[in-house]
């Protein structure tokens, strides 16, 4: 007797698949949740390969920005006291090795890229089975690592971006609109088009995968992505303080 369900193998990596989850996520996600293996080395190594791109590009503009004299001010510049502001400009001077400007970003990068995708595919998890998701934590590791392939497509923009313009990017995000606030400044540099994008991503996925409605699952996500935003920000705003206070 045959399987009414059949489980459809899955290739280790499936690169032609990217485009797929971009352009027609729907029915990209429901063959993901078919398929009986993880497929998230693909997107994630994806991602990793476009943050090391962006880095390395920041990096170098950066580095020849400093040589020139000029320093890149952080987008919360105009907050710090004057003590603060000479901290930074002081440790900026000491700060021009290829450990400072390239090894230290990128493995911060990396390392919260990779952190970041297992607390919020643990995150979302948690949030569907209370809601009454019926998924697996490798489902949600394989949603959440497809879903963050906007952020791939930010990358290379602002790659593009810093190669026209010739400098490293200031203000991230919706950073630029903030008023008088470290953070509500922090907030808004992690949030864009892009953001939105990889939650519309997540909801869709998580529906399809927990056999949540839409409702359900946007609730469930929104919720989380909120929890994770307000954490992010208040490590920003500490982050900002002690490099302000001391070299």
């Amino acid at each position: 007797m045959s399987e009414l369900n059949p489980v459809i193998p899955v290739r280790r990596l499936n690169f032609a698949r990217i485009l797929q989850v971009l352009l027609q996520p729907r029915r990209t996600f429901a063959e993901i949740v078919g398929e009986a293996n993880s497929s998230w080395l693909t997107p994630m190594l994806t991602l990793s390969l476009s943050s090391l791109l962006s880095v390395v590009v920041s990096g170098y503009l950066t580095s020849r920005a400093a040589l020139q004299g000029q320093v890149t001010l952080p987008p919360d510049w105009q907050y710090w006291t004057p003590d603060m502001q000479n901290n930074y400009m002081q440790a900026q001077q000491a700060m021009q090795g290829s450990t400072f400007v390239y090894v230290i970003p990128l493995v911060s990068a990396l390392v919260g890229l990779w952190l970041g995708w297992l607390i919020l595919s643990g995150l979302l998890h948690l949030g569907s089975t209370l809601l009454g998701g019926r998924g697996s934590m490798q489902g949600a590791l394989n949603i959440v690592g497809w879903g963050s392939l906007p952020f791939m497509v930010r990358d290379i923009l602002r790659v593009i971006f810093m190669l026209l313009a010739s400098h490293a990017i200031v203000s991230p995000g919706l950073s630029g609109f903030a008023a008088g606030s470290v953070f509500i400044s922090q907030i808004l540099s992690r949030v864009d088009i892009f953001f939105i994008w990889n939650a519309i991503l997540l909801v869709i996925g998580f529906s399809i995968a927990d056999g949540l409605s839409g409702n359900k699952a946007a609730v469930g996500v929104v919720i989380v992505l909120i929890i994770l935003l307000l954490i992010l920000a208040g490590f920003g705003v500490l982050g900002s303080s002690l490099s302000g206070i001391s070299f």
